[in-house]
This record gives C-alpha cells, structure tokens and sequence, in this order.
C-alpha cells in the first residue's frame, strides 16, 4: 500500500547560512562571516546525508535545492562533493531537478560553469527589484546593472533559470510595478517568483516598523491591485500562475517546491534545516540546530537534529491544506478525509463556494482567483477545530 507522502514525492533541502551582507527584510537563517571553512562544512554535510540515507534509503529523490543564505557562495567542489554523494544514496528521476539560489553581487561565469558541472540544472536568483533606489532600501548589494549582467551569465549557462522580485514596496505605485513587471518578464526565462512585501517580526525592517518609521507602505486596496495586475501581466506573456506567488510557462513549474506544496517527504540538512519524514508508517516533522557553529559541531558528532517530532493524522491533515491550497490545482479532500479521519464540513464547503471563495469538483477542491486574495482567511475557515 502507498504511503502518503508518495503523492507529493520525496525531495532534499540543503541550508548554507552564510549571506554578504543581511537584508533587513529577511527573517530567514542566514549570517555574515568572513572565515568560511568549506572543507570542514563539506565533511558535515556529507555526514548528515550518510545519517539521513540510513533512515530512508533506496527512495527516488525528485528533487535538490541549495537554498540560504547565499549558496553561491559555495565552492563547485564543495556543490560537486554533495551533489555525488547524494547521487551514491539515492535513485535520481529521470526529470531531476537540481536548483541552487544566487544573489547577483556573488555571480561568477566560471563558478557558474562550475555548479553545472557538479550536476546542478537550475538556477533561483534573488534580483528583488530593478530599481537601484529600491534596491538600496531593501539592503541589496548588487545593482540592477550587475543584476541583469548576473542574469546573462546565468541564462547563458543553464536551460533553467528563476529569478525573484518583491512587490507592494515602499512609495510604489501601479505605474511603477506595471513598467518594471513588463521589464521582467520580458527578460524572464521560463519561471518568476513574485512577492509581496511582508514585515516580519524579527527583522530591522520589522523594528522600524514598530518604531513608526518604515512609512508609504501599500494600504490593502493598493495591494490588491498589485497582485491582481502581476496575474493579468503576467498570463498574458504566457506565465501561468501555478502557485500563490510563483508562475512559470507549462512544464517549467518549481518541482522542489511541488514537493513542499503537495506534501510530500524532504529531507532537511544544514543549520535550522526543516523536513517531513515518514519512517515505518509515522510521518515525522524534523528540525536542526539553528546556529551555524552549533550544527556543525553536533553534525561532526553524531547528529544535528534537534527535534523530531511525530504528526498525528489531524496535523498532517492540516499542513496538507495549509500547503496544497497555495497551488492553483487545490487539493484531494479524499486524501484529506484519510490524514484527517473526518471530512471538511459540508456546511463550510457551501459556504465558501456560495460566495466564490473555492471550486468544488467531486474530490477536487482549489481556492477560485478572488479567493487566493484571502487565502489565510478561507485556510482558517477550512482548518478542523
């Protein structure tokens, strides 16, 4: 009998934590240092994909992502040394896909070449704006010049390439998201990750928004107007919206991501590392140490795992909600109904779709395109409990 993590297919995630500088948006696990040790990472790495194959072997891996952190800061020999042994560990697919994300100011055409080599086959780049005054506001390095210059190089090595922006920025307007939209997709290869702006707790741009000095942010109206235009712009140069925030042309949608959203298994690996593991029938979430010395330490050790924590049917059936209705194909409520062991109450149902919020087709439930606007309010309705 099939797990059910099978639906959603079985990928690995790899953290470097190490950043040139820290954006003040960011909340996510990433650091400056100016001694890296890529020999002593290497041999941490490698050691928690040998724990990891232990614990899952012989499963055909769908997908790899280098996420940060700024992973093109790494070494190719450190990427090629990871990359073979997950190669010695576990059966690739045959449409495997091998993702590492870059920042333009570390760009390089012959470390570029270098990734391809070790076997990596696409490219996530963080442009984030092409305007060098807001560039200079969220805390890039880079400009738009060197931004698009990484672009080329990145276009000219890999079939592949994604590259992100953040919208819904200080002081932007329709006009202003409409010119550099067109610009974008204009240049974009096959895949864009669109974000809006969000402040997080956490972060400088989260304290100088408690200390009232992070002003002409977009009200709710504006915003909405932001996202609506990024759907129409971006469906009409042929960028199909896949996923709440990321749109790709047919057949070039992030399969790491897929994994994530339709709730399948991943390993996670590196500092802060999060992943879903299902070990003899028990699907577990798991979580690595946060700080990059403390994780190197404990992986040189023995292992960097923090907490593995097992998820009752409720839980999952609820992460699987919370994910796979990002996704424009929705969700299986019969997959619900078994993780959940009861269905989502028929009353809720008719109600969200009386008011156009979702679509119901048989087992098959997804969030209509008025509805993805309030796609936290309607996870709530649905959510059990």
């Amino acid at each position: 009998m099939a797990e059910d993590w099978q639906a959603g297919g079985f990928g690995l995630y790899l953290h470097w934590p190490f950043c040139q500088a820290k954006c003040p948006y960011c909340d996510f696990n990433s650091h400056v240092s100016r001694e890296i040790d890529q020999d002593r990472w290497q041999r941490a790495y490698l050691a928690e994909l040998d724990r990891h194959a232990a614990l899952v072997p012989g499963r055909v891996l769908t997908s790899v992502f280098f996420g940060g952190g700024t992973p093109s800061l790494m070494q190719p020999e450190l990427v090629s040394a990871i990359l073979e042994r997950i190669r010695l560990h576990w059966p690739w697919a045959n449409d495997m896909e091998v993702t590492l994300e870059a920042n333009p100011g570390s760009v390089e055409a012959g470390r570029f070449r270098g990734y391809r080599e070790a076997g990596v086959n696409r490219i996530s780049m963080g442009v984030q704006a092409l305007n060098d005054d807001d560039l200079r506001r969220l805390g890039r390095i880079h400009t738009v010049a060197e931004a698009l210059a990484a672009f080329d190089i990145a276009r000219d090595t890999f079939e592949r390439v994604s590259f992100d922006l953040i919208y819904a920025r200080q002081g932007q307007s329709l006009e202003d998201w409409r010119a550099e939209l067109g610009r974008a997709l204009s240049l974009a290869v096959d895949h864009l990750s669109l974000y809006q702006l969000t402040i997080e707790d956490g972060t400088a741009f989260g304290d100088r928004y408690k200390a009232g000095k992070l002003r002409d942010l977009p009200d709710d109206d504006l915003s909405a107007d932001l996202y609506a235009l990024t759907q129409e712009m971006a469906g009409a140069a042929g960028f199909e919206s896949y996923e709440v925030s990321n749109l790709a042309r047919p057949g070039a949608e992030s399969r790491h991501n897929r994994v994530y959203w339709r709730y399948g298994d991943y390993v996670g690996i590196g500092p802060d590392a999060h992943g879903r593991l299902t070990l003899d029938g028990q699907r577990y979430a798991t979580e690595a140490w946060r700080m990059p010395t403390r994780w190197l330490e404990a992986a040189e050790t023995g292992s960097a795992e923090t907490i593995r924590t097992p998820l009752a049917g409720p839980e999952q059936a609820s992460e699987y909600l919370l994910m796979g209705l990002r996704l424009t194909e929705g969700i299986d409520m019969a997959r619900y109904r078994a993780l959940a062991g009861e269905p989502i109450p028929v009353t809720t149902l008719k109600h969200l779709s009386d008011i156009g919020m979702i679509a119901v087709d048989g087992d098959g439930l997804r969030v209509t395109t008025d509805g993805r606007m309030v796609l936290n309010a309607i996870i709530a309705e649905l959510m059990p409990g």
